[in-house]
This record gives C-alpha cells, structure tokens and sequence, in this order.
C-alpha cells in the first residue's frame, strides 16, 4: 500500500502502501524514463496483430469486467441492484496493479451477485477525497444507503457507516480470500435487506 505523500527519496518496500501526494518537485530521471517508456509503446502500438473478435465473446467480457468508476452516482446506481466492492488505486501504483487479476476473477465469480469497481485515484482526485483516502490500494464493499450514507461490510460481517473500519489498504497475499468472504457477507446482507423490506 503506498501512502499519498512524496516518496522521492524513500526506497521501494514490497507490501508498503505509496503516498499519492507530490511535493511539487519534478524527478528528471523518472521524467526521461516516462518519456522514453512513452516512445516506445507508441512505436510498437501498431505492430501488434489485431485478431477480429466476436461480438458475443466481446458483450460476454463487458458483462463480466471490473467497472471503472468515475461519479458516485455510478456506485448508487450499481447499489439498487447489487453490494459494490470498490478498489481504490492508481496506474503507477505496482501493488494496485497486481490487484487487477484479483479484480478480474472477483468480476467473473460475482456476476449478476455484485458489481465490482475500481476508481483511479489519479484521474478521480475528488472521489478519493470523497473517500478519504490517504493509502492505496484502499478496497472496501458498499452494501447500502443509510440517511445519506454509505453502509460499508466489515472482515467480520457486521455492517458500519464509518469506512474506516471496513477497509482493506495494501496488498496481501490473501486478498482475494478476504475479498470473497467480505462479498459473500455481502450478499448475505443483502438478501436479509430484501426479505426485511417485501415484510413491511
């Protein structure tokens, strides 16, 4: 998990979160990199071969991918069917990165049950904000409304308002075990929300 502040003169620590906040200061040697890493893929953009793809397998993949969220309303709108497990990340960000197989197979094994989301904290800077967030990855599972806000699924299958105590920052190896149980929790939630309201 990396932290949101300037890590200029820190070493890489495998497990550590990376602070998304800059102060300010261009780094010239990550600069020429970028730019040399830039050059490259646009030169080899048009070498790949472009296989035509079928429309089905295409409309299969859109249905079973992680959504990229970019407004609240979008998290609002996926809430009135599903709970919505959200990953709270960056591009540059190589623990974030690794997620996105996790995300992926999450995607696959929850369709129609849970929506599962991710949100670039670097192009969706008030959404992170919105959140709180200091450290990413930050990952948590939605699974209401409550007064305005939102109701977050805890590791221990109790429901709370306060994200704080429903968030997973980092990068562990059980990520995807924990991530399963919490959505599972989830559902369970959810289905006794359902029965509570065809009730009354």
């Amino acid at each position: 998990m990396f932290a949101l502040t300037d890590l200029k003169n820190q070493p890489y620590k495998k497990n550590q979160p990376y602070n998304i906040e800059s102060n300010g200061r261009p780094n010239m040697k990550k600069s020429v990199i970028l730019l040399i890493l830039l050059v490259l893929a646009l030169f080899t953009a048009g070498c790949d071969e472009k296989t035509p793809t079928n429309s089905t397998n295409s409309e299969a993949n859109m249905e079973n991918s992680v959504v990229a969220i970019t407004q609240l309303e979008q998290v609002n709108t996926s809430l009135q069917k599903t709970p919505v497990f959200v990953k709270i990340g960056s591009r540059w960000c190589p623990e974030c990165r690794s997620l996105k197989p996790v995300l992926d197979k999450l995607a696959v094994e929850y369709q129609g049950k849970a929506t599962i989301a991710a949100i670039d904290a670097d192009k969706n800077l008030e959404l992170a904000e919105y959140f709180e967030v200091e450290f990413i990855p930050d990952s948590f599972v939605i699974v209401g409304i409550e007064n305005g806000t939102y109701v977050y699924m805890q590791e221990n299958g109790n429901v709370s308002t306060d994200r704080s105590k429903a968030r997973f920052i980092g990068r562990n190896e059980t990520d995807e075990e924990m991530f399963k149980k919490v959505l599972d929790f989830a559902l369970i939630q959810q289905e006794k929300t359902e029965a509570n309201e065809t009730k009354h």
